[in-house]
Order: structure tokens, then sequence, then C-alpha cells
């Protein structure tokens, strides 16, 4: 029997000059695990005019998790990180108390074609570490856990799954998993997971019994032990999840907590414009009107 309970297929949201297609959240399906949030960006090509620049933006209560599959991202942030991300490598933000960041193309690329194509990826954090001080990680690529297994690459980005730990400074037990397959095969990894567990495909397609799944969709288990599916040819999926928090999280916009007048209060303080800033950088995205 399927052990798939909901199936979320991607929608395009706007994010200023760049479109993405949302994953998380979902109104059926607010998050998994402490995963509150996914953007799925690109693929896109942009031409010589046209980069991406996501100007200074503020989060609370979050540890933001940047994996690129092409392109290049220079991040800037107000504890005076400056960090390029590539592809197979991770920055990875922990907001706590107040961040600001922006996320733009790098200038040896602005006026030349490229493309630009990966995830973007909220983490909610443990109530008592909501307040935390911010702080700022890169990982490089060939520091994440890689391995093959029966032809199948696997990749651990964070967290711990299958007795091997991410160097990503997670604040709770969680995981999130790239799988790639060049040729079909079958696999079985429930045992290896834990807490609350979806599979999202990026391309290619798996099938589940007699279910067969595409891209630019998620499917979320009905508990970690997912069911043996097989993998097509040239596919990619990920699968990611962990415990759950016992409390709810709110989300407006970019700020996450557990309570509601905390976000309140960051609201104020971007109006205020009381956020610490980014050196070098001029400008911020406003707050956007709610949504009713």
């Amino acid at each position: 029997m399927s052990n798939i309970q909901l199936i979320i297929e991607e929608r395009a949201a706007d994010i200023g000059n760049f479109l993405v297609g949302r994953l998380l959240p979902f109104r059926q399906k607010r998050a998994v695990g402490p995963f509150v949030f996914i953007d799925h960006m690109g693929p896109a090509k942009l031409s010589d005019h046209q980069n991406l620049d996501v100007g200074p933006h503020p989060h609370i209560g979050l540890s933001t998790l940047t994996y690129l599959f092409e392109g290049a991202i220079m991040h800037r942030d107000s504890i005076g990180s400056v960090m390029e991300i590539k592809p197979g490598a991770v920055n990875w933000m922990t907001a706590g108390k107040g961040v600001v960041h922006s996320e733009r193309t790098p200038e040896y690329l602005r006026h030349s074609e490229k493309h630009l194509h990966g995830l973007q990826i909220w983490v909610a954090l443990p109530k008592d570490l909501e307040e935390t001080e911010p702080s700022f990680t890169h990982i490089e690529a060939d520091a994440i856990p890689s391995w093959t297994e029966n032809g199948v690459a696997f990749k651990l980005v964070a967290g711990e799954a299958f007795g091997r730990k991410s160097p990503v400074p997670v604040y709770s037990p969680l995981y999130f998993l790239e799988i790639k397959s060049k040729q079909a095969a079958k696999l079985s990894i429930g045992e290896d997971l834990f807490g609350e567990s979806a599979l999202y495909i990026l391309e290619g397609s798996i099938r589940d019994g007699d279910e067969e799944y595409g891209p630019k969709q998620i499917l979320i288990a009905k508990n970690s032990e997912l069911c043996a599916f097989e993998m097509a040819e040239n596919t990619t999926i990920y699968i990611f999840g962990g415990e759950a928090f016992p409390e709810e999280r709110f989300i407006f916009w970019n700020f996450v907590s557990s309570r509601k007048e905390r976000i309140e209060e960051a609201k104020e303080a971007w109006i205020q414009q009381t956020f610490p800033k980014i050196e070098g950088e001029t400008g911020f995205v406003p707050l956007p009107e709610p949504k009713f």
C-alpha cells in the first residue's frame, strides 16, 4: 500500500524580479518536520542585462539553506558575511533574533548570459533558539557527505541519515538528501529516516506501486517509513524532513516565530528600519501589504 498522504504541485511565485516555484508552505501542509519554506529557483537563462537582485530584507526565527544546481549568487548580510555560492555548496544563515541579507548576481556575471537554478529553503529554529545571535556558515561542495550504492548517488546536504552527518550546523534533528540515478533503480530507505518526511522530484520520475509521479511535485509521506519506490533513469529527487516541533510556527513574509506578537514586533522594526544594516548596500525591500 502506498505511503503517500498528500501531493503538492509546484506553484509560481514572484520574488521581485524573478519567478520561482513555491513548494512549501501549502494550505494543507504548512511544514514537514522543521522545514517551513521551499522555493525552486529556475531553471532560468538570464541575458546580459538580466540579473538576480534581491535587495536587503530581514529574517527572524529561522535558518536559510541555499543550494544551487547552476549559476552563482553573491550573499551579503548584516553580520559582515560576503560569500559567493556555487553549485553543490551550501550557504546556511541563521537569523535568530534578526538579520538582514541580500542576494545578487555576482559582479563578474552581471554583463554576460548566465543560468540560475537551485533551491531556497527555510528551517524553523527550536523555540529556545528563536532569539539566538545570527550566524553564517558556508560549506564547500566537496565537504558534503557523498556516496554511491548500487549505482545510485547520494548526498547528505544537511542533517543526519544513513549513519552519516553533514557539516551544516543544524539546530534540530533533520535530514536533507539528494539522490540521483542515471539508470532505473529500486530504493527502500524508510528505516534510515525519522519524523515527518517528504520527497521532491526535480527531474525524471518515480513509481510507487501502480502510480508514477513526475517533476515539480512534493510527495508527503504518512510517516518517515517511505515505501520502496522505483526511480526512472536520469532522475533526481530530494528527501527532506525530521522531527516536528510541538509548537505551531507562524509565518509572515520573511519572519518565522512561535509567537504572533514577535512577528508584529519584527514588522514594526522593519518599517522603522531599526534592523541592522548591510555594509555597502543601500535601499531595502519594503514590508509587503498583508494578504486577506
